[in-house]
C-alpha cells in the first residue's frame, strides 16, 4: 500500500523524521518497505515571472527574457513563442537536475547569455493530470500565482514522501490514510481527527428515484445507496488528482475519482452507477443466475456461476460484487444522474468470485479481508460531500441502508493482570487502559477484570491474547523484559508402539526395502483392476463428502493398489529394481450407512520387482519380521487366493491360526492393468494384530557348555504336503531337547515316486544341564519319525 505522507497531515501532525517514523510504524506492526520520495530527480527548478521579453539579436527564432527568480533577476535565452511579459513560468536555474538525469548549465546562445532555462511540462515529466497545460506544446505556463522563487514542485505540489507499507491480512483497518493517520498518532503520541463530513440537505427523496433490494443478506450484510443527479462530468481539481497518483490511482473523471479517493482514504470501497442505465431504476443484490455473462469495465466478458454474487438491476448484472463495476453502468462523459455504492459483502464470497474470474482489485483486495460494517455508511456521505463541494451535481435527500446484520459493538471482559503475565510486564490498568484507548477501544475495569468494547474496524481483536498483543506493540516490543522461560515442561517421548515401528521400519529398510507414503483416498474403480470384476463383490468403503475428484472419492480399504501405483511409475522409468514397503492405515466402515468413525487398521504393505524378487524373498522378510517380534514359533503359511494375486503362488499367514494377511506374485491381468511386464511380489499384512501379540521382551541365555547331538533325516512326502506342516511334527515330536531343525534339501527325480517329492532335514538335540544320552535322542528321534508317517504319511528313505 502506498501511503503519501503530505495526505495523511490532513488529520495527524507529522514533523518527524521520515526514517525515524518508518522504523516506529515497522516495530508496531506497520512495515515500511520503503520511502519514496517523489520527484526526486526534479532539483533546482523554481517559478520565475517574465519580466521582459526581447528579439535575439543574432537569431530570428530565439527570445531574450528576464526572469524574475526571487533572490535575483537572470536572463534566459529561449525558442518557445508562448512566453510574454508577466508571466509565471518554471525556470531551471544554474545547476538544476532534471528528468532524464539532465544537469543544466549556463551557458551562451548566439554569443547570448542564458543563465538557465525555461522549462516545458514535457521537460518536467507533467502530465495533464499533473498540471493543466502540461502536455501542451511551449513553455508550461502557471495558472495561479506563486511567489517568484518558490520551489516548483512545493508550487505544483509535486513533491512529498510516500510510505509502501506491508499490511498483515489481519488489519484491513490499516489499508486506508485515516487508519495510518490513526496508528501514526497513536505511535508517536500525537491527536488525530478523522475528516469533518457535513452533507448539506438535498432534493426530493432518494426512493422515488431508486429502488433496492438485497436477496442473500448473508453475503451482503449491508447496502447503502445515495443518488446525485445533475451530474457535470469534469476533470478532478489538482489537489485531489495528486494524492491520487501519489497513492498509485491513476485519475480519471471527478466522479470515477471521489469513489477512489473516498476506498483510500477510508478505506472502504465504493462505485458509481449510471443510473439512467439501470432497467426499472432498481438494484438488486443477488447470486448470478445460470447463464448469465457481463462485460466488466475492463472490456471482457466474464461469464458467471451461481455461486457468485452480483449487483443487478432489474434485467441484468450490472456489477460484480466487490470485485469491479459492469460496462453497461459505467459513468461516461453523457452521466446525468448516478448512485452511489458503498456495502459491505462477505469476503469468502469476494474471494471466491475474484479467484474464479482472475480478477484482482483494490476493491477485492480489501473486502476478502473483512471491513468495517459501520465505515460503510461513513463513506458514503463523505463521497457526496465531495460532489458538492467540488459543484459536481445536487444531492438527492435521503439514503437506502438495507441492514441485514448488527452494528453493535463487540464486548470483551477478561482479568487485565493476565496480559502482564503473558507479556511478562507489570503495567498498571491504568496503563493498560490508557493504551487500549489510545487505539479507539474504550475501556473500563471494576477490580481485577477489566471490559473493552472494541470498534467495529478491529475485528480481528476476539480474545485477551489480541488485547495483550495490541498492549504489546504499542508499549514497544523492545521494552519488554527478556526473562527465562518458566514453568515445568513435560518431556516428550514415543510410546511402545511407535518405538517399534520404528524399529520395524529400520528392519525393513535395512533388509534393502524403501518406505514410501501414498494417499488414503482413492477411487472405487481400483478393486476391478486388482480382479475384483463384480462390483457386487467391492468392498464396503467410506465415501469422502467433498472429494477433490472421482480418483481420491473414498477411504482406501487395501493398500495394494497405492502399491501397484508405485511399483508401475518406477518399472516404466527404468528403475531396474524396487523394492518398497507403507505403513499406514486401511478406514473399514463399521456399517453403512456410517454412524460412527471406520476402524482404522495398521497395515503393513511390501512390493517388488527385480532380479532378487520372487517369493521365497517376500516369505524371508516376513519370517524376519516375525522372528523381530518374537511371533516366529507361532506363524504359519498356507496356500491361499487373493484376487490380485497368482493362483499357486499365493500364500495366506496365520498368525496363532488367525489370519493376518497374504503375499504372493502378482497376477499377470493385474501385472497388465498396470503395465508392469516383469513378476512382482506383493504382500499386505495386518500389523496392529502382529504388535497386540507381538513379545520383544529378550532374556539372556548363556552358551551352551554341553555338546550337541545332529542327526540327519531324509524322507519322501507327497508334493501336496506343505514344509511348515513337516516343520510343526518334527518339533513337537523333538520336545525340549530339539534346538534346531534345518531344510537342506529337496529332490524330485526319477527315484521318488511320480506326485513325490524327497525332503531333508537336520536336526540338532542338546540338553542345557547335561550330555544327552543316544537313547533320549533316538526316542526323540523315533516319535518324529512316527509323527511324519502316521499324520502326512512319509517314508523314511
Amino acid at each position: 500500500m502506498l501511503l503519501p505522507i503530505n495526505w495523511v497531515k490532513e488529520y495527524v501532525e507529522v514533523d518527524a523524521d521520515m526514517k525515524e517514523l518508518a522504523d516506529k510504524l515497522t516495530m508496531t506492526g506497520s512495515n515500511v518497505e520503503d520511502i519514496i520520495t517523489l520527484r526526486e530527480e526534479i532539483s533546482g527548478v523554481v517559478v520565475g515571472k517574465l519580466l521582459s521579453v526581447e528579439s535575439h539579436p543574432n537569431a530570428d527564432k530565439l527570445l531574450v527574457c528576464k526572469v524574475d527568480v526571487g533572490t535575483e533577476t537572470v536572463q534566459i535565452v529561449t525558442g518557445a513563442d508562448n512566453v510574454a511579459p508577466g508571466r509565471l513560468v518554471p525556470v531551471a536555474l544554474h545547476g538544476a537536475r532534471l528528468p532524464g538525469d539532465i544537469t543544466i548549465k549556463r551557458g551562451k546562445l548566439r554569443g547570448v547569455e542564458s543563465q538557465g532555462m525555461l522549462c516545458s511540462g514535457e521537460e518536467l515529466e507533467l502530465k495533464d493530470s499533473d498540471y493543466p497545460g502540461a502536455e501542451t506544446d511551449g513553455i508550461l505556463i502557471l495558472q495561479e500565482e506563486y511567489p517568484p522563487g518558490m520551489d516548483i514542485k512545493e508550487a505544483l505540489d509535486l513533491g512529498g514522501v510516500v510510505f509502501d507499507l506491508e499490511i498483515t491480512s489481519n488489519r484491513p483497518d490499516c489499508l486506508s490514510v485515516v487508519g495510518m493517520a490513526r496508528e501514526i498518532a497513536v505511535t508517536t503520541g500525537k491527536s488525530w481527527a478523522m475528516p469533518k463530513i457535513e452533507v448539506k440537505p438535498g432534493k426530493g427523496r432518494v426512493e422515488d428515484e431508486l429502488q433496492v433490494e438485497v436477496e442473500n443478506p448473508d453475503l451482503c450484510p449491508r447496502y447503502l445507496a445515495r443518488v446525485v443527479r445533475d451530474i457535470k462530468i469534469q476533470p478532478s481539481p489538482r489537489w485531489m488528482r495528486r494524492r491520487l497518483a501519489a497513492a498509485g490511482v491513476r485519475p480519471i473523471n471527478n466522479i470515477v475519482d471521489i469513489t477512489n479517493y473516498v476506498m483510500l482514504e477510508l478505506g472502504q470501497p465504493m462505485h458509481a452507477f449510471d443510473l439512467e442505465k439501470l432497467e426499472g431504476r432498481k438494484i438488486i443484490v443477488r447470486t448470478a443466475r445460470p447463464g448469465e455473462s457481463i462485460i466488466t469495465l475492463d472490456d471482457q466478458e466474464r461469464k458467471l456461476t451461481p455461486e457468485m454474487l452480483v449487483i443487478a438491476d432489474a434485467v441484468k448484472p450490472i456489477a460484480l460484487a466487490g470485485v469491479m463495476g459492469g460496462a453497461n453502468s459505467e459513468i461516461t462523459e453523457d452521466t446525468r444522474q448516478i448512485v452511489f455504492e458503498s456495502a459491505l459483502f462477505q469476503g469468502a464470497s469476494v474471494r471466491m468470485t475474484s479467484k474464479a474470474l482472475g480478477i484482482r482489485s483494490e476493491s477485492s483486495s480489501r473486502f476478502e479481508k473483512g471491513l468495517d460494517i459501520n465505515m460503510a455508511l461513513t463513506a458514503v456521505d463523505r463521497a457526496v460531500q465531495l460532489v458538492q463541494e467540488l459543484g459536481a451535481g445536487t444531492l438527492v435527500e435521503g439514503r437506502i441502508d438495507v441492514l441485514g446484520t448488527s452494528v453493535e459493538k463487540k464486548k470483551l471482559t477478561v482479568e487485565w493482570n493476565r496480559i502482564n503475565k503473558l507479556l511478562g510486564l507489570e503495567l498498571t490498568a491504568d496503563e493498560i487502559s490508557q493504551i487500549l484507548e489510545s487505539l479507539g477501544i474504550d475501556v473500563s475495569v471494576e477490580g481485577e477484570t477489566m471490559t473493552a468494547v472494541i470498534p467495529t474496524y478491529r475485528n480481528d481483536i476476539e480474545g485477551m491474547a489480541d488485547l495483550a498483543e495490541e498492549v504489546a506493540r504499542i508499549y514497544g516490543y523492545d521494552r519488554i523484559p527478556m526473562t527465562l522461560m518458566e514453568g515445568s515442561a513435560a518431556k516428550g517421548s514415543r510410546t511402545d508402539e511407535q518405538r517399534l515401528l520404528d524399529e520395524i521400519k529400520g528392519i525393513m529398510t535395512g533388509m534393502g526395502m524403501y518406505e514410501v507414503i501414498t494417499y488414503s483416498f482413492t477411487s472405487p474403480n481400483v478393486y476391478e483392476s486388482i480382479g475384483i470384476k463384480d462390483k457386487a463383490d467391492y468392498p464396503d468403503t467410506v465415501r469422502i463428502a467433498n472429494p477433490l475428484g472421482e480418483d481420491q472419492s473414498v477411504m482406501r480399504t487395501t493398500m495394494l493398489p497405492s502399491l501397484l501405483e508405485v511399483l508401475s511409475r518406477n518399472y516404466n522409468r527404468r528403475i531396474e529394481n524396487c523394492s518398497i514397503f507403507e505403513i499406514n492405515p486401511v478406514f473399514i466402515p463399521k456399517s453403512l450407512p456410517m454412524t460412527d468413525l471406520p476402524e482404522e487398521v495398521l497395515t503393513l504393505a511390501m512390493g517388488e520387482y527385480g532380479e532378487d524378487a520372487d517369493f521365497y524373498a517376500m516369505k524371508g522378510i516376513i519370517e524376519a519380521l516375525m522372528s523381530f517380534l518374537g511371533l516366529d514359533e507361532r506363524v504359519e503359511f498356507k496356500a491361499a487366493l487373493h484376487s490380485a494375486l497368482h493362483p499357486g503362488r499365493t500364500a495366506e499367514v496365520l498368525l496363532d491360526g488367525e489370519s493376518i494377511g497374504k503375499f504372493g506374485e502378482l497376477h499377470p491381468n493385474t501385472a497388465a492393468n498396470y503395465d508392469i511386464n516383469t513378476r512382482a511380489i506383493l504382500g499386505e499384512l495386518n500389523l496392529k494384530i502382529m504388535l497386540d501379540k507381538a513379545n520383544t521382551v529378550r532374556q539372556y541365555r548363556s552358551l551352551p557348555k554341553y555338546p550337541a547331538v545332529t542327526r540327519d533325516l531324509a524322507f519322501v512326502v507327497d508334493k501336496k504336503v506343505l514344509a511348515a506342516e513337516i516343520l510343526e511334527r518334527v518339533r513337537r515330536g523333538g520336545g525340549r531337547i530339539l534346538e534346531e531343525v534345518s531344510l537342506f534339501d529337496i529332490y524330485e527325480g526319477s527315484q521318488i515316486p511320480e506326485g513325490c517329492k524327497s525332503m531333508a532335514y537336520s536336526l540338532t538335540y542338546r540338553a542345557a544341564d547335561r550330555t544327552l544320552k543316544d537313547e533320549e535322542v533316538n526316542k526323540a528321534h523315533e516319535k518324529i519319525v512316527s509323527l511324519l508317517e502316521t499324520e502326512l504319511g512319509a517314508k523314511l528313505r
